[in-house]
């Protein structure tokens, strides 16, 4: 009982080591960010999607909450590898030498992947968003002032959680090995799956079915995707199990 209540005690203090890490790293990140928020915000009023608008604040804080919010996103773009890594650490423990190894190997897919998601968003799916708005403002005489908070609230709203989303390859890889899920289960619930995203695709993109289409297919295609990696790693975490079943008779 005792030592149950030590390694509950050790497991709680090592979550907290782990959690200082990460918010001193942030803290760090963050001085780099108030760097970076600026140019970054000229770059985006530069782009070719941004430069023929005028943009105005409407808030007296409008300017400087674009720029902490940026500063922020910087900031935890740049903590995300360590945040992976600290949560892999404290979980390794629990984990086959074969899975530390490979599990490790998730972070900087995490992050490409992320960065790819938002990548896709910005440079193929925003422009083309903005274009159709202003084509739409056009036909019926809509005089747009743009808010400077408006348009990157509407900017982030539309490229950030293209990031998240195409980590789903890499949680589903990381639920398989852990015996949460398996390909056949996502085979079953593949309709259920591409409904979910068609409603994450209407939510995301304006009421047009090009900019739709533009948004469910590549999350179908990251579905199929997660789906082969499934199958991987199952494979893998079958394969590692027989050889420690075998091990283990050896061992007897």
């Amino acid at each position: 009982m005792t030592e149950k209540e030590m390694s509950v005690y050790e497991h709680i203090g090592e979550l907290r080591k782990r959690l200082i890490y990460v918010v001193v790293f942030f803290f760090l990140a963050m001085v780099g960010g108030f760097f970076l928020a600026e140019p970054i915000i000229v770059y985006l009023q530069n782009a070719d999607e941004a430069k023929e608008l005028t943009m105005n604040a409407f808030r007296l804080t409008d300017p400087i909450k674009i720029y902490m919010q940026f500063a922020f996103i910087v900031a935890f773009v740049i903590t995300s590898p360590i945040i992976l890594f600290q949560f892999w650490s404290f979980i390794s423990p629990g984990l086959y030498e074969k899975e530390r190894k490979v599990t490790l190997s998730y972070i900087p897919i995490s992050v490409l992947l992320f960065l790819a998601g938002i990548s896709f968003s910005y440079f193929i799916l925003f422009p083309f968003v903005v274009d159709f708005m202003g084509r739409l403002a056009e036909r019926l005489a809509i005089n747009q002032v743009i808010g400077i908070n408006e348009y990157f609230q509407f900017l982030l709203q539309l490229t950030l959680p293209f990031g998240l989303l195409f980590q789903l390859p890499v949680i589903v890889m990381f639920l398989t090995r852990l015996g949460i899920v398996t390909p056949m289960y996502l085979i079953k619930v593949r309709k259920y799956a591409y409904f979910i995203l068609l409603v994450i695709g209407a939510f995301i993109t304006p009421p047009e079915i090009i900019s739709h289409m533009m948004v469910t297919i590549p999350l179908f295609g990251l579905y199929e995707i997660s789906i082969i990696v499934s199958k991987g790693a199952y494979r893998k975490a079958k394969r590692a199990e027989m050889l420690q079943q075998n091990d283990h008779y050896q061992q007897k």
